[in-house]
């Protein structure tokens, strides 16, 4: 993961929080802003397999990618927004799943 991630996180969480304060309803919308970068990610899917033949091919492998990233920055700054350890709880979560899928560990990962 990108070593620029956190810190970024950080910032736009913070520039968030100046804006719209941390409440209850800010939280959830937080929450809510994942889901639908997600439903974007999943039309331009859509789009770049020309699953809609009304609409054909809209969008390309690129524009998935750039959609999927936002997923992960606003996932990122959901968790970040709920919990003052959230590299510790990704790097722990994605570890797990590695374990999982029984995927070769590294020697760090091993001990």
């Amino acid at each position: 993961m990108s070593a620029a991630l956190w810190p970024v996180v950080a910032r736009i969480t913070a520039a968030l929080d100046k804006a719209n304060g941390r409440t209850e309803h800010e939280l959830s919308m937080r929450l809510l802003k994942v889901s639908e970068e997600a439903g974007e990610a999943a039309a331009a899917y859509i789009g770049a397999t020309g699953q809609n033949p009304r609409k054909g091919i809209t969008h390309t492998p690129g524009d998935v990618a750039q959609e999927l990233a936002d997923v992960i920055i606003a996932a990122a700054v959901a968790l970040h927004s709920i919990t003052d350890h959230g590299p510790a709880v990704l790097d722990a979560k994605l570890h797990a799943a590695a374990r999982r899928l029984t995927l070769p560990t590294t020697p760090k990962e091993g001990r």
